[in-house]
Formats: C-alpha cells, structure tokens, sequence
C-alpha cells in the first residue's frame, strides 16, 4: 500500500467521522430553529387573538350593548370579534387557523372536533394545565398547534349561557335554545386553538441542510486535492528520487549526482543525510579497491 493511498484513506476516514458529526448536529439545529420559528408564529397569532378579544370587551361591546335587547350583534362576543378577524388573515394564508373550539357553543361552526374535544378533556381532566403544544398530520401537512383552555371566570358570560329563559330574547332569536347553554362558573367549556403550518420553515431548513453539506463536501474536495498535490511535489517526488538513487548506488553506481534541496524541511534534512552517506560509502568503496 503506497503512501498516496495511506493518506488518502486516513483523510476520507477522518472526513467521514467529521462529516457525520456535523450532519447530525446541523440537521438538529436547523430543525430546532424552524420548530422555534413556528412556534413563534403561532404564539404570535395567539396573542393577536387576545388582543382582539380585549379590545372588544373595553372599547366595542359597551358601545353595542345597549342594542342587545332589540338587536342580537354578534359582534359583541370577544370570540365572535377574533375569529372573525383572523378569519380575514386566512383569506390569504388559509394554511393558518385559530378556533375557539367549544364543546357546547351558541355558534355551531365553534364546535369542537375530535381532536380538539381531546384537548378540552385534558385541560378539563388537569386544570393546573394552562397550555398545550403538539404537532399532528394533516392535508396540508404538518402543523403545530397551541391551545389554551377557555374558562368561564367571569359571572357576566354567564348571563347568556345558564337558560334560554334569561338569556337575551334576540340571542336565542339567531341562535336558538338547543346550545350554549348550562355553562357554570369556572367551568372550562372549551379551548382556544391556533395551528401553523411547518412544512415551509422545515423545507427551508433540509435546503439549508442541503446546501451547507454539499459545500462540506465541496470544501473537502478541494483540499484534498490541494493536500494530494502538495504530498507529490513536497514528499512523495523527492522520496521517489531518493530511493532510485539508493537503488543505483547499492549496485556500486555512483555516478549518481547528489540529491539538490537546500529547503530545512524534513526531505531536505533526509536528502543531506543520503548524500553525507553517499560520500562515505563512496570513499569506502574507493580504499577497499585500492
């Protein structure tokens, strides 16, 4: 085995363990940051929903509220207002959603799925619980999710969810008597929900995953070929002459020039070394033939 390939398979093996080591911790981290990205996304798409959620409770349902005898405005419900709005943004990105998922809502299109029931349970089931994150499939792709329960902590919502008989005549007008109602104080009815996709933050970070590997790989490549070059020039060639020379003068050929590097790298230190010996054995040679 040549000393070309001894170094190219020491390199390429090193190469590998080191290449190894960066996939999986780039990939990790590439990951991390797009599920960190997404869930930035949907916290921030929580928040704005509570920001809706207060500034009609303070500044729009104290306006309105003196119509409700005669006329139900749905617009007065903190619920009603956010996922309206939000529903505004999913015009354009409809891969993003919020819910208010109830299991006994007034509005029916507030009911809980299946999923979402399971989520209502868990915070029902533990209400120390205060919130709720996951990633499930679905058409779109993957998506996480963020879900906080919706608790009845406050005796005035309780004014239009305890009997249709003291609920607001012009609310049960629209929405009827068969729901959203028998709710109690500090009963968790349901749970807010929002769920961002992260099939384009993933994308984008096996891209990104991609790309730096395949520099890696470029990289190596490349010194490889610049190690290989210089392991010619610098040992291999120098050492190549050498041996010939030995070779020539182990037969009693001496007409061998010396060897020319005036470099104070090691070659050069070996090539000054076969020359003093090659001046010795040459003298030798010369007395005992004389």
């Amino acid at each position: 085995m040549g000393l070309r390939l001894k170094f190219n398979l020491v390199l390429i093996g090193v190469f590998a363990l080191g290449l190894a080591a960066c996939a999986v911790l780039s990939h990790r981290l590439l990951h991390d940051n797009a599920r960190a990205e997404v869930e930035r996304n949907a916290r921030l798409m929580m928040e704005t929903a509570l920001a809706i959620r207060a500034y009609t409770v303070s500044q729009i349902k104290p306006h309105l509220d003196p119509m409700l005898a005669e006329q139900f405005l749905p617009q007065t419900v903190p619920a009603y207002a956010a996922t309206e709005t939000l529903n505004e943004l999913r015009k354009n990105h409809p891969e993003y959603a919020y819910k208010e998922a109830t299991l006994n809502p007034t509005n029916p299109r507030d009911r809980a799925s299946d999923w979402e029931a399971d989520l209502v349970t868990s915070f029902r089931n533990a209400s120390e619980i205060k919130e709720l994150t996951g990633e499930r499939d679905t058409p779109t792709g993957r998506h996480m999710y963020i879900a906080r329960p919706i608790q009845i902590t406050n005796p005035a919502c309780l004014a239009c969810h305890t009997t249709p008989s003291v609920a607001p005549a012009s609310m049960v007008k629209v929405y009827g008597e068969a729901n959203g109602f028998g709710w109690k104080l500090n009963e968790i009815i349901g749970a807010q929900v929002v769920s961002v996709p992260m099939t384009v933050p993933v994308a984008n970070a096996d891209r990104a995953f991609t790309t730096f590997m395949a520099s890696l790989v470029g990289v190596f490549v490349f010194v490889m070929v610049a190690l290989n070059v210089m392991l010619e020039w610098l040992i291999i060639r120098p050492v190549a002459r050498l041996s010939a020379a030995a070779d020539r003068i182990s037969t009693g050929d001496f007409t061998v020039p010396e060897f020319k590097d005036h470099g104070r790298d090691e070659v050069s230190v070996l090539g000054a070394s076969f020359n003093r010996m090659r001046r010795s054995l040459e003298t030798a040679m010369r007395m005992i033939d004389g």
